[in-house]
């Protein structure tokens, strides 16, 4: 299935989180390699819309807070990344949660 062209990707989140050094769970050391950085979050935001948005996502559990979904595909030129995403269950809007690193398959 595919989620809203529309979904929401709030800019706190990735000011605030995923494009800042954090002590646990850091994701900016990752997405710095593909040159997302604080000063150009918007950049994120419309690959995250143009490259991610556009593929299928995989229903990832349900929580009382919403649905979620997995998509899992290449950010931009040399990222594997898998997105995290939430419907919300009060005003049933799909809301950007985290981007993981995809794990490495070895052979």
């Amino acid at each position: 299935m595919k989620l809203p062209a529309d979904s929401e990707i709030p800019l706190p989140k990735l000011l605030q989180y995923l494009l800042v050094p954090l002590a646990r769970a850091d994701k900016s050391k990752f997405l710095a390699r593909a040159g997302y950085t604080t000063g150009n979050p918007l950049v994120l935001i419309a690959d995250i819309r143009s490259q991610i948005l556009p593929l299928d996502a995989t229903p990832a559990g349900t929580t009382e807070f919403g649905d979620f979904f997995e998509i899992h595909g290449p950010n931009g030129v040399s990222l594997r990344a898998k997105t995290v995403w939430i419907r919300g269950q009060w005003q049933g809007n799909t809301r950007f949660v985290t981007v993981l690193p995809e794990k490495s398959k070895t052979t």
